[in-house]
């Protein structure tokens, strides 16, 4: 089954054809989601300001969508836009600095408490999660670009507008902290 829709007097879609870019942009959107506002958490530090940061991207990438052939690498360029909502959240007059998290909130929230391995699993990603809150903040869009993102090295250079050797820097600095911290 189809998205596109044809109206009176169009013609339809030949399967052949390459998608719109509307079509990329929204597949590309669903298919990061939960990778772009688990990022996006860990930068403001609050899930609701991390699901209004992705809404604001999604709508300035829909503004620059036309513009879509001129982007090489499509999930990079996501995460750049992303990354300059969450600035533009943060410095933002109205909105609230970011916040460290809550003691005890949880990465994914659960009405039934885990049991055994999966106990375990949400009490590494707490400890992950602290870990995380005491990086600087460079550091931490880097590990989280790089992580989460899966970004090279080059494209979060070309993002953030560094040199590759400070982005590899400041990534063996919080990789050696985050080992430190979880020992």
């Amino acid at each position: 089954m189809s998205r596109t829709c044809v109206t009176a007097g169009e013609t339809p879609p030949r399967p052949d054809e390459a998608p719109a870019p509307a079509d990329l942009l929204v597949d590309a959107f669903n298919q990061m989601r939960d990778e772009l506002i688990g990022t996006l958490y860990y930068l403001l530090g609050n899930r609701d300001d991390a699901h209004d940061a992705a809404q604001e991207a999604f709508m300035k990438c829909w503004r620059a969508r036309t513009s879509l052939g001129d982007v090489v690498n499509l999930r990079a360029w996501i995460f750049r836009v992303a990354m300059n909502a969450a600035t533009d959240f943060q410095r933002s007059a109205w909105k609230r600095k970011a916040r460290p998290l809550a003691e005890g909130e949880a990465m994914h929230p659960s009405t039934s408490p885990p049991a055994g391995a999966a106990l375990e699993h949400q009490e590494e990603l707490d400890r992950l999660q602290a870990a995380l809150m005491h990086l600087r903040q460079e550091e931490k869009e880097i590990f989280l670009l790089r992580q989460n993102g899966e970004l090279t090295y080059e494209a979060i250079a070309e993002l953030k507008h560094l040199p590759v050797g400070t982005v590899k820097t400041q990534m063996r600095s919080a990789l050696q902290k985050l080992r430190k911290a979880l020992g």
